[in-house]
């Protein structure tokens, strides 16, 4: 069982697009596949669902509500996943109140219950998504100690490029202080302009440093618009597609 983790403490790098993209071609190849949203702007949950859950839909915050009150018996976490519109692939979505429980989860050192949950739902499913939100919190951590590998949506900009380093030094924290199974899996490039000449030079210098740069390149398209409008990752929506192509052969490279 693989538990990848998608991570970039920079927004708009193509998170959600990446993960419930190569998490639906895994479940249309019939792998057991599960999401795990993070994110209390709820993307990848609203992308898979088309919209946000209603109020009898389990979230990941009520699995992290229930870790605050002693039970003998504590609900299993395979409770707290939904099936989505699409065979194989299931999600535990995101919830406004993740905000609000951090802080108390913070306070009650329960950094590694994500882990322990995903122990558990490894005995269900094959591959495990969890998208993050853009900064190093508490939720990103946890994600980064559960994880067996970690993907970094990349989009060639001087910005993206500043924080890379960054990034990868808390993820280097995070191996040596809690997760020394923590693989850094590659660096996946999005929005990639072929015919630019910046991001064709900042690609380059990447590899240059040795950094792990995944291949392919994920291409600009305005078509991803239309699959996150209509609630349909792309393999679904169009699988002749250059960039439901591209998805299907990082998937393959990744195994």
């Amino acid at each position: 069982m693989k538990t990848r983790v998608v991570f970039n403490q920079k927004g708009g790098v193509g998170k959600s697009t990446i993960a419930c993209n190569l998490a639906a071609i895994g479940a249309s190849q019939g792998l057991r596949t599960l999401v795990i949203d993070l994110d209390v702007q709820g993307n990848s949950t609203s992308y898979l669902l088309g919209g946000q859950p209603d109020e009898k839909t389990p979230t990941i915050a009520d699995f992290f509500d229930k870790t605050l009150s002693f039970s003998l018996r504590p609900a299993p976490v395979l409770d707290f996943a939904v099936q989505t519109p699409f065979d194989h692939l299931h999600l535990i979505a995101a919830s406004p109140r993740l905000d609000e429980l951090q802080a108390k989860l913070e306070a009650r050192h329960k950094i590694y219950k994500l882990r322990e949950a995903i122990q558990e739902l490894g005995k269900t499913y094959e591959r495990i998504y969890i998208d993050t939100p853009p900064a190093l919190n508490f939720y990103t951590r946890s994600a980064l100690i559960a994880a067996t590998d970690c993907l970094i949506p990349f989009d060639c900009d001087a910005f993206s490029r500043a924080a890379l380093y960054t990034l990868l030094d808390n993820v280097r924290e995070i191996q040596a202080d809690h997760n020394p199974g923590l693989t850094v899996e590659g660096i996946v490039i999005n929005q990639f302009q072929s015919r630019a000449n910046l991001p064709q030079r900042v690609v380059t210098e990447l590899i240059d440093e040795g950094l792990p740069v995944l291949q392919p390149y994920l291409p600009a398209s305005v078509k991803v618009r239309e699959s996150h409008e209509q609630a349909r990752p792309m393999i679904h929506l169009d699988g002749g597609h250059r960039l439901t192509q591209a998805f299907i052969e990082l998937h393959a490279a990744l195994g």
